[in-house]
């Protein structure tokens, strides 16, 4: 099969197409015909050397795939050779095939085509995961979605409006991406460029933030702190401004507040299963009658990875972009029940 390979730590140019062997389908998995898959931030790490693939992972990048499947192991009842499915995978997803635990599949939303569905599993898994687990996000509450343009960002803001009536507060760097951030759902946009960031956040939440999703880290983490409301949970699912930070140890009891954090990626099939099913029973049915959407920002083909990856190393996306690996990718699958 067709796949991309990273051919050592660097810059999109290490990232060249190569011929790999279709991978085996093991118990408990399927093995997928991929029509398109999503490019992700975590794969950018991948390809920097600051993200490996789990121990028996594959190292063919890529998290998130949609496709049909194509074999299955006999344990498994869903899904089945011929059903069309979207995905999470722990790598493997720049490629012409990939196995994945059952799991971690999911039927496409009804009117999605190969290319749109792609852009779901990485980044809504993270947002439930983050936001409505370690966050536990209730009704009413105020969320703070630091980056709001990215495609974890855009999907936070939907579903915490949709499913909880929360308060969202958004960033982004540009007047364009701030109003992206509102026209998904956010009450307000906030440039976090400017200094006063946090006086602008403190001024829309008097009382205090009580979830913020964060990925910078670093210098952020005592600010994010400091708009925390009593029992605010802050989470981070990255540290791209710098892996330390120093905190108020006294802060956290005397607010009760809790810092969190997690990555994904190792987690066991059975966890990430359960994940999937609460999306298809509470988010995919927003999908389909229009209520959440997912933002493509960029469409590119297989071979050109790179010129996708350069877009993330510029941080010009807006939502998600997305590779075409097959001529169906644009096609939207026939419900199968």
């Amino acid at each position: 099969m067709r796949a991309i390979e990273i051919r050592g730590k660097g810059g999109p140019e290490v990232l060249a197409l190569a011929d790999r062997p279709v991978p085996a389908c093991g118990a408990g998995e399927v093995l997928v015909r991929v029509a398109a898959a999503g490019v992700n931030r975590p794969d950018v790490q991948q390809r920097k050397g600051l993200y490996p693939p789990p121990p028996g992972v594959t190292d063919i990048p890529g998290l998130d795939i949609a496709g049909i499947v194509e074999a299955a192991a006999p344990d498994i009842a869903w899904p089945r050779p011929g059903d069309a499915v979207c995905a999470l995978v722990s790598g493997g997803g720049y490629a012409e095939f990939c196995a994945v635990p059952a799991a971690q599949c999911m039927p496409i939303p009804r009117g999605f085509s190969f290319t749109e569905a792609a852009t779901l599993p990485e980044v809504f898994f993270t947002a439930w995961n983050n936001v409505f687990w370690l966050g536990r996000i209730a009704e009413g509450e105020t969320l703070l979605v630091q980056g709001g343009t990215s495609g974890v960002g855009l999907a936070a803001i939907q579903m915490a409006r949709a499913l909880r009536g929360a308060t969202v507060i958004a960033t982004a760097s540009s007047a364009e991406k701030r109003a992206v951030c509102l026209e998904y759902g956010a009450h307000h946009a906030v440039d976090y460029r400017e200094t006063d960031w946090p006086e602008q956040v403190r001024a829309l939440a008097a009382d205090g933030v009580d979830v913020i999703l964060d990925g910078q880290g670093g210098d952020y983490t005592p600010l994010h702190m400091s708009l925390l409301a009593m029992d605010g949970r802050l989470v981070l699912i990255a540290s791209h401004r710098a892996p330390k930070a120093e905190i108020s140890t006294r802060d956290i009891y005397i607010r009760r507040l809790t810092l969190t954090g997690s990555t994904l990626r190792s987690r066991p099939a059975e966890y990430k299963g359960r994940i999937a099913r609460e999306l298809v029973q509470q988010v995919w049915p927003l999908l389909e009658d229009g209520r959440i959407r997912s933002h493509i920002c960029g469409i590119h083909r297989l071979e050109d990875a790179a010129a996708a990856q350069a877009v993330l190393d510029a941080n010009a996306q807006i939502g998600k972009l997305v590779l075409i690996v097959s001529d169906l990718a644009e096609t939207v699958p026939e419900p199968r029940t």
